[in-house]
C-alpha cells in the first residue's frame, strides 16, 4: 500500500481543544536504514508491526502495517534497537482529512509535528492555523531519525556544525 502524507511543524497548542481523540504511543525500530524501516508500535491496547520502504519524492512511500496483539508487540520490543519513541497523538478533523498531531516525550520533549494523509500527491487540503513550517521529506523529522538522534541533542549538533 502506498502512504502519501505531508508533515508540518506545529505552532501553539490549539489542536488540543480541537482533538476528538488522544492516545499514547510507544514505538521502537527493529531496523532502519536507507529509507527502509521495520517498526513495532503500541497504541492504547493494540500492537502494530509496520514495514516502510524508501520515499522517492519525499511525500509517498510503501507502507505495510499489521495489527498484532499487545503481548506480541511487547515481546518484539526486546528486538528493537535503543531509542524508543514516546508520544501523545491527537486526532483533529480537518474537512475531509484527519490531522495527526504528535507531541513527543522523553528525549524528544518539545518536538511537535503534524501529518496529513492524502489519497494522491497533489490532493488539496485545508490548512489549520496550528500548522507551521512544512517539513515533508526532511529526514530529520522521520521518527526513525529522532529515535537515533533525539530532539534534545539537536542544539548541540547545530553548534558542532557551526564550528
Amino acid at each position: 500500500m502506498q502512504e502519501i502524507e505531508r508533515k508540518f511543524l506545529v505552532t501553539g497548542d490549539s489542536y488540543r481543544a480541537l482533538a476528538y481523540d488522544k492516545s499514547e504511543i510507544l514505538q521502537g525500530y527493529i531496523c532502519s536504514g536507507h529509507g527502509h524501516t521495520v517498526r513495532v508500535r503500541t497504541r492504547g491496547d493494540k500492537g502494530y508491526l509496520t514495514i516502510k520502504g524508501p520515499s522517492m519524492d519525499g511525500i509517498s512511500r510503501f507502507e505495510w502495517e499489521k495489527e498484532i496483539t499487545l503481548q506480541d508487540a511487547r515481546e518484539l520490543f526486546t528486538l528493537c534497537r535503543a531509542g524508543r519513541i514516546e508520544k501523545t497523538r491527537y486526532l483533529v478533523h480537518n474537512g475531509e482529512h484527519i490531522v495527526e498531531v504528535d507531541e513527543f516525550h522523553g528525549e524528544n520533549e518539545g518536538l511537535v509535528f503534524a501529518e496529513i494523509e492524502l489519497s494522491r500527491v497533489d490532493e488539496p487540503f485545508a490548512r489549520p492555523d496550528f500548522l507551521g513550517e512544512e517539513v515533508t521529506g526532511n529526514p530529520r523529522y522521520y521518527n526513525a531519525y529522532i529515535s537515533k538522534h533525539p530532539y534534545c541533542s539537536w542544539e548541540t549538533e547545530n553548534e558542532k556544525d557551526k564550528q
